[in-house]
Order: C-alpha cells, then sequence, then structure tokens
C-alpha cells in the first residue's frame, strides 16, 4: 500500500511541532486529516495570553488551509474531565504529586481521541511529540520500541511512558528525528503561521494555568501550620544505604513521618492539598538565611511540612517503590536481572540517573546510584535502556 492510500489523522494542536509534523506528512505523500482536540471550556482559571484555546484552534485551522488538508475540532471535554481533571483533585487532595500530561497522552490522545482517528478511516495517528517509535519481530511477532526523541532538549518519551504496544502500532511521531531548530526551519520556510509561536506551557491541551486558582474550584482554602524541621532532626541519622534487605528497601522508600512536634511553626498556610514536595515558591515565609522548601505535607492533620535549603536531608531519598498494579511495560519480552543498571527519571526533563531494578513479589524497587531530590507519591517513575523507554510506574 503506498503512502497516499494511508490516512493519518494529525493531532494539530495549533502549536508549531504539530503544523511541520502534518507538512511532513503530506510531504510524504499520506492522505492527510488534522483535526482539534478542545478539551477546555473554562477560561476563568487559564492565563488568556498564554495558550488560550480559541487562538489555537484558529492557528490549527490555518495550517490545515495552508496544507490544503480536511481540518475539523472534536470536543472531549468530558472525557477530560472524567479521566483527567477529576483525577487531579483526588491526587491533590490525598496529598500526591499527580502529573496529568502522562495520563491525558494514555487516557485522551493515545485512547479516545485515536478511536475518533479511526472512527475517520485513519490508519495512523500522528502528533508533534519528540519521539520516536521502532519496531522488530521476534519469535514471529512484532515489538513496538518506544526511542527517545533526537533532540535530548526536547525528548518527550517520559509524557509517552504509559503507553501500549497497541497505542504505539497505531501512532507516528513525524518530527522525533528532528531537533527544535529544524522544526522551526522548516515551519519558516514554508511560511506556517505557528514558526514563530512559543511552545505552550500549560496542562495537556487545556493552556497555561493557574493552579493554585484551578485547585480551589474544587479543594477549599484551609488555614494550618508551616512547621520547619531542622536538618539536624536525629531521624536522618538512622539511615544505612547499604543494607539491601527488602526490610530495609522499604524503610528508604517511605517517605519520612514527620509529626508537629517535630519541628517549629514558621507561618501559615491555606491548605496543604495544595502543596508538594519539593516546592519553594507560595510559602510566603521570610526570616531564613537560604530558601524553604516542602518536604513532607499531612493532609489529614493539614500540615505542611519544610526544611531550610536545598540540601537539607528530607528532600533525598536513594530509592523509590512501584506497587505490582501501578506498574506499566512497554513491551513484555525483556528478561531484567538485579546487577543490571537502567536510566531512570522520575520527572520531565530531569537528566536520566543510574539505578537498579529489584523485582518483588509485591512490586518493583528502584535504587539509585546518587540520591533524588523531592521523590513524591502519585509521580511516574520512567526507565530506559540506552534511547529506549522500558517501562514506567506510578510511585508509591
Amino acid at each position: 500500500m503506498s503512502n497516499k492510500n494511508k490516512r493519518v489523522v494529525v493531532a494539530l494542536s495549533g502549536g508549531v511541532d504539530s503544523s511541520v509534523a502534518a507538512y511532513l506528512l503530506v510531504k510524504e505523500g499520506y492522505d492527510v486529516v488534522g483535526v482539534f482536540m478542545k478539551n477546555w471550556h473554562d477560561d476563568s482559571v487559564t492565563i488568556s495570553n498564554e495558550c488560550p484555546w480559541v487562538e489555537d484552534s484558529y492557528d490549527a485551522m490555518i495550517v490545515a488551509e495552508k496544507l490544503s488538508i480536511p481540518f475539523q475540532s472534536v470536543d472531549l471535554s468530558k472525557e477530560y474531565q472524567a479521566r483527567i481533571i477529576d483525577y487531579m483533585f483526588e491526587e491533590y487532595k490525598n496529598g500526591n504529586t499527580p502529573n496529568p500530561d502522562i495520563l491525558c497522552n494514555r487516557e485522551i490522545k493515545f485512547d479516545v481521541f485515536l478511536k475518533v482517528a479511526e472512527s475517520l478511516g485513519a490508519d495512523y495517528l500522528a502528533t508533534g511529540h519528540y519521539c520516536r517509535v521502532n519496531s522488530e519481530t521476534k519469535n514471529e511477532k512484532t515489538i513496538y520500541k518506544l526511542i527517545s526523541g533526537k533532540d535530548s532538549n526536547k525528548d518527550q518519551s517520559y509524557f509517552l511512558c504509559q503507553l501500549s504496544q497497541k497505542q504505539l502500532s497505531k501512532v507516528m511521531f513525524p518530527i522525533g528525528d528532528l531537533e527544535k531548530k529544524e522544526v522551526r526551519k522548516i515551519a519558516k520556510q514554508q511560511d506556517l503561521i505557528t514558526a514563530e509561536k512559543k511552545d505552550s506551557q500549560g496542562l495537556c491541551f487545556v493552556g497555561k494555568v493557574k493552579l493554585p486558582d484551578f485547585l480551589q474550584q474544587k479543594l477549599k482554602v484551609k488555614k494550618g501550620k508551616i512547621v520547619k524541621i531542622s536538618s539536624e532532626n536525629k531521624m536522618y541519622n538512622d539511615i544505612n544505604f547499604k543494607d539491601l534487605s527488602l526490610q530495609n528497601l522499604k524503610f528508604l522508600s517511605d517517605p519520612f513521618k514527620y509529626v508537629f512536634e517535630d519541628g517549629d511553626v514558621v507561618g501559615e498556610h491555606n491548605g496543604a492539598h495544595f502543596f508538594t514536595v519539593g516546592q519553594r515558591k507560595g510559602l510566603a515565609v521570610g526570616g531564613t538565611k537560604d530558601p524553604l522548601f516542602v518536604i513532607g505535607t499531612d493532609v489529614k492533620n493539614n500540615i505542611v511540612y519544610v526544611g531550610e535549603g536545598k540540601s537539607h536531608p528530607g528532600l533525598y531519598r536513594n530509592v523509590l517503590f512501584v506497587s505490582n498494579d501501578n506498574l506499566h511495560f512497554v513491551r513484555n519480552d525483556i528478561d531484567y536481572n538485579d546487577s543490571e543498571l537502567f536510566d531512570s527519571r522520575i520527572r520531565y526533563r530531569q537528566p536520566l540517573e543510574k539505578s537498579k531494578l529489584i523485582f518483588t513479589e509485591n512490586g518493583l524497587y528502584f535504587i539509585f546510584e546518587k540520591s533524588q531530590s523531592a521523590i513524591a507519591k502519585g509521580q511516574f517513575v520512567a526507565w530506559y535502556k540506552n534511547d529506549e523507554l522500558l517501562g514506567s510506574g506510578v510511585i508509591s
């Protein structure tokens, strides 16, 4: 089958990356259809001049006209509310640190929207992610591999860490082999309206969000105490990083457990559920030599625990745990051993860090060579071998 007989639906977001992705597919002879996803209606919590959806939709339509491809919009706001927004509120309410962009890709873009694309007769769904998909045949079965984007500064494989083999078999990432500057250059050469447009910084297809205002739609303001924990607290002295027994691994992977009496009250906050581990901004507490960082939250008792300075021991752990029900393998054909080192990260743009993976009856432990800052429950950890993302999980 020639490319012209293969239909590809491109998720046109109104940005330069998806615009160039669409152009490259048209250039290669595919039957391309541009579709814009509208996932949010409430502009009251977005910063109006930063990625408003109306402007994005217009820019996507202009790009489609420029490329002479069909264009339409689809409203997925109900699905986005149910699968992403409600999840976000629940996670913050429980004191966790969610990553809605990863869930948006798994639940909306490459699930609900993929089904929309297939209903339009698409063979593939394409996006403007800086990522790649390769495949190999193993035991007469096609294995799809999620590969980092060529541009290491823009690589977005982490955001796609929850995709399945079925989803990867249906997706295309046309700009995955390009660097950002090359994408901009192509957009300028083709006189695309998005060539100079700034990258969006907000929630997946929502826009730049004022997070406190966003959360306060459902999570109420509740005054509480900010308690400062000394870096000299004795709990930090009873840690044996060399003992890798399962009992000690559990101890090392558990967050530090603070109580009110462990520190001194240094201020007030508007709700522990509005804060995450590692957060510095929004505390509004002065009078310290170094900045204060959130090192723990107690949403039940509405207490925010802080430590002074970015080297505070309460910020660091070298072990984390993912339970079996929160583990996801991009591919299931790999044999693991406890002595092998992998590259792992717990947040986007974080440099990859060497870690061992210890599989147990209840889940998977990650043992990092270097202690990691601000590991928080609800975050996603992803692991790689060379430039291939092999799996991910929600930190317990």
